[in-house]
């Protein structure tokens, strides 16, 4: 049997972790058995549902690397299919059109709740054998079994089972004729060949009812995993606050796709104790072996961590290629300044973020802006006649060169017996503005000849203007 796989996101708003996750274990089992995988745009919510959410969810999917092999499909443009199914169901008497209104049904609903009974739907219409006289236009049920029950063999939780007795009737089709999500997902993924099925574990109790409509229909069970939620740190429900963001977001902050997609993939899933995997390695090992039962806590320091771990194992041309867009957006003018790859460089073992390899870099491009508090700091009138001594060889030099220019500030502190740090941090401050930078050696040689020269005598003019007092 051929694997097919397939990620079915509603486009009601943006696409968060837990369904990138959903997108991720789907495509690793296709890529790593084979098989197929597709692409889903659950539409049929008309009134939430918007081209701007679809657009999102394709943006992520591409950015993060999760070709489809087909799609994607549109639920909205299927509608013909599913009224088909739904009048073969009613013609077979698996399915029947029921005319209560909606006055009745939340009545029922409150004289249950009230007797602390389960909600569920009475059957009222399941064998009427006409429509009640002035009724409005039907939804239709499906008649679900009354007897007996479903198991599931479920790769995450084991057997499952469900008494019939515990589900109602439930609509499949509205009054409109439009159909409801539960038949259109079990059509498609019969129409579309779906062999496993890998989602979150809210669809736990929906999955009995869509097995029914399934073999209603006649057609067999996918394999079904379902994957226990993602909490914050705290054990509770996961929001912004823990740092989950939609799936863009992380993208304007700098994460790497294949960071964030090596993360997600132990959200719920282990291979020993391996942390770090490249793509690959993922597509290798990944099988329902390794998912757990435990619901996953997301941690953005961990994620922030392996962040910066893939910035550092990222190929030079390949991480340049990534971080020229974030220095871009951020209006540094890469024109007037050193080579962007030799920026880069400086950062790579220092930035957490892409976006931090930006911020951090416009210290060599462009004007100076000077942070007050590190300039209060470390210009000060003590290290003047160091900083005048520095000028003054930097300026003779005719090669300007990491080594040779280090070699000068180490000689200047020794001359005026000052610790190396004492004269590197105030130099490094008058050429950067800032109090963290690359090696003085690395920053000097990036800053650029002409600039050290200007940006020394604008810190002089500073320290000169300082008060005595």
């Amino acid at each position: 049997m051929s694997v097919v796989t397939r990620f079915p996101p509603s486009p009601t708003g943006d696409l968060h972790i837990g369904s990138a996750r959903t997108a991720l274990f789907n495509w690793l089992y296709a890529r790593h058995t084979g098989g197929k995988f597709i692409l889903r745009i659950e539409d049929t919510d008309r009134v939430r549902s918007t081209p701007e959410a679809v657009d999102v969810i394709l943006a992520a999917m591409e950015w993060l690397g999760l070709d489809y092999d087909e799609g994607p499909y549109y639920q909205t443009r299927r509608f013909e299919r599913y009224i088909e199914v739904i009048e073969r169901l009613v013609a077979e008497g698996k399915a029947y059109h029921c005319y209560c209104s909606k006055e009745r049904i939340e009545t029922l609903r409150a004289a249950q709740m009230a007797q602390k009974i389960k909600p569920r739907y009475d059957g009222r219409c399941r064998d009427l054998a006409a429509p009640p006289a002035g009724s409005a236009a039907p939804v239709v049920r499906f008649r679900t079994p009354q007897d007996g029950g479903i198991t599931l063999a479920d790769k995450v939780y084991g057997q499952i089972n469900t008494r019939n007795a515990e589900l109602d009737d439930l609509i499949i089709a509205r009054s409109d004729s439009t159909p409801t999500y539960h038949l259109s997902v079990v059509v498609d993924d019969i129409d579309m060949g779906v062999t496993h099925i890998i989602r979150g574990d809210d669809h736990l109790n929906n999955t009995p009812r869509q097995i029914h409509i399934l073999e209603a229909l006649g057609a067999e069970r996918p394999v079904y995993a379902h994957l226990p939620m993602i909490n914050g740190a705290d054990g509770k429900k996961l929001s912004k606050r823990h740092g989950a963001l939609s799936v863009l977001e992380y993208r304007e902050k700098g994460i790497l796709p294949s960071a964030l997609l090596n993360y997600l993939a132990r959200l719920g899933w282990s291979h020993g104790d391996q942390e770090i995997f490249t793509m690959a390695e993922l597509i290798e090992v990944f099988d329902f072996d390794g998912l757990n039962k435990s619901a996953a806590a997301f941690d953005w320091d961990k994620l922030v961590w392996l962040n910066q771990q893939t910035i550092q194992q990222t190929p030079p041309a390949e991480l340049v290629k990534l971080a020229k867009p974030y220095l871009e957006a951020a209006d540094i003018p890469l024109e007037d300044g050193p080579d962007i790859g030799a920026a880069v460089a400086a950062q790579r073992t220092r930035a957490k973020t892409l976006a931090e390899i930006a911020e951090q870099s416009r210290m060599f491009y462009g004007a100076l802006i000077r942070d007050e508090r590190a300039a209060k700091k470390h210009l000060r009138p003590v290290v003047g006649p160091a900083l005048r001594a520095i000028r003054e060889q930097f300026a003779a030099l005719e090669t300007w060169d990491g080594a040779k220019l280090k070699d000068i500030v180490e000689q200047t502190a020794a001359d005026f017996d000052l610790k190396m740090g004492k004269v590197a941090q105030p130099l490094r401050v008058a050429v950067t503005g800032v109090a963290a930078s690359p090696s003085i050696d690395v920053t000097l040689e990036l800053v650029g000849k002409a600039r050290c020269l200007e940006r020394i005598d604008s810190a002089l003019e500073y320290i000169a203007a300082r008060p005595t007092a």
